[in-house]
């Protein structure tokens, strides 16, 4: 993905619960996502989502689609996570949220509600000089990025132009040794820079 490229999407992703409510809603939260919601077990998908306090836990380990766990609290996570899901968030996150925790176990990341901090790896060590390195406004756009956010977005949401925008991410891609938006999101939040 180049730095100027839309901000990537899930392509397919079951539901698992069993509460006709929720399920409603979280179809509501990803539509307009460009991710295909679904309910038919057994139907290939990047990632699952599961309502742990309504339902049974989907396949979970090696072979089977990365899970996010729907939580109601720190002792669910726990519990979710040691069961083999790939991420845990509150049942009450929003639709950005819940959108960016789906996007990242599904690039093989580990996520947690931004509360959990008892459920969080230590950082990388990195080197001092790591977030010296970066610029107020670098900062504000590699934040940007870890939500998922296209040069567009990051440009709307700072009052700037999309070619500084452009420009910004470039320098962050530069700074980090990486050539793509998802690789410098992974790197940076192992290096403790972004939070997902």
């Amino acid at each position: 993905m180049s730095p100027d490229d839309p901000a990537p999407t899930l392509g397919r992703v079951l539901l698992v619960t069993s509460d006709p409510l929720i399920r409603a809603g979280l179809a509501g939260l990803l539509a307009g996502s460009g991710t295909i919601v679904t309910v038919e077990p057994g139907a290939p998908v990047d990632a699952v989502v599961w309502d742990t306090p309504s339902a049974p836990p989907p396949p979970l380990g090696p072979g089977a689609a990365p899970v996010l766990a729907l939580v109601q609290g720190e002792a669910d996570a726990r519990a979710a996570l040691s069961a083999g899901a790939a991420g845990a968030v509150l049942r009450s996150s929003d639709g950005a949220t819940l959108r960016a925790a789906l996007l990242a176990v599904s690039r093989g990341l580990v996520v947690t509600e931004h509360g959990f901090t008892s459920l969080r790896p230590a950082p990388e060590p990195r080197p001092a000089a790591a977030a010296e390195a970066f610029t107020p406004r670098e900062r504000e756009v590699l934040a940007l990025l870890a939500r998922g956010l296209s040069n567009r977005d990051i440009a709307d949401a700072l009052e700037i132009s999309a070619h500084t925008a452009k420009f910004h991410v470039n320098s962050i891609l530069q700074k980090l040794g990486v050539e793509r938006r998802t690789e410098a999101v992974v790197r940076a939040a192992r290096m403790g820079l972004v939070t997902l």
